[in-house]
């Protein structure tokens, strides 16, 4: 019986295109809004505990490998990889189409700035020494928190009629007229 609200594969691909693609036009112009009015290393304070600032990141997460290119996007490469492998497998499951699109469209557009500056900017600056980040950053954060939410209510959730007990627990339930 087909779940109301699992889309088709092919809907489900165009959801996950739909979200990267806005994700990385309002990252992308998020920066150069914030890139334009504010030089390298200049603050400017919004309210209490947030702050902009404009910082070139040339690493991955929170500076992490700066300068190596190479390291960066491997890493970025397998990451990408595992998610498209793993929405591939799953694409009619319910709202893994979002997560992925977060996924890969904060991935993309800080792709596309290492491409083209060489390094990433990031602009929103948080209290307690939390290092500067942009919206692709946070794209991908909710991203990887909405799909661990998703996994985790999957495996919590009992086996239904369509998958039966059989495919979780190992064991086969005999057929109509079988000597088992």
């Amino acid at each position: 019986m087909p779940d109301a609200h699992r889309p088709s594969a092919r809907i489900a691909w165009l959801r996950v295109a739909l979200v990267t693609a806005a994700v990385i036009v309002v990252d992308q112009l998020t920066k150069r809004w914030i890139a334009d009015p504010i030089q390298p290393g200049q603050t400017r304070h919004i309210l209490p505990g947030l702050q902009f600032v404009h910082t070139l990141n040339d690493g991955v997460a929170f500076g992490l490998a700066p300068g190596d290119d190479a390291l960066v996007l491997v890493l970025i490469g397998l990451a990408l990889g595992g998610v498209l492998v793993y929405f591939a497998r799953h694409a009619t499951r319910s709202l893994v189409w979002l997560p992925t699109g977060l996924l890969i469209g904060g991935a993309m557009s800080n792709i596309l700035d290492r491409v083209r500056d060489g390094s990433v900017t990031d602009f929103i600056k948080l209290p307690l020494g939390w290092p500067p980040f942009n919206l692709a950053d946070t794209a991908i954060t909710f991203g990887v928190i909405i799909l661990a939410f998703i996994v985790e209510a999957q495996a919590r959730r009992p086996a239904t009629a369509v998958e039966g007990p059989s495919r979780r627990s190992g064991w086969r339930r005999p057929r109509v007229g079988s000597p088992e």
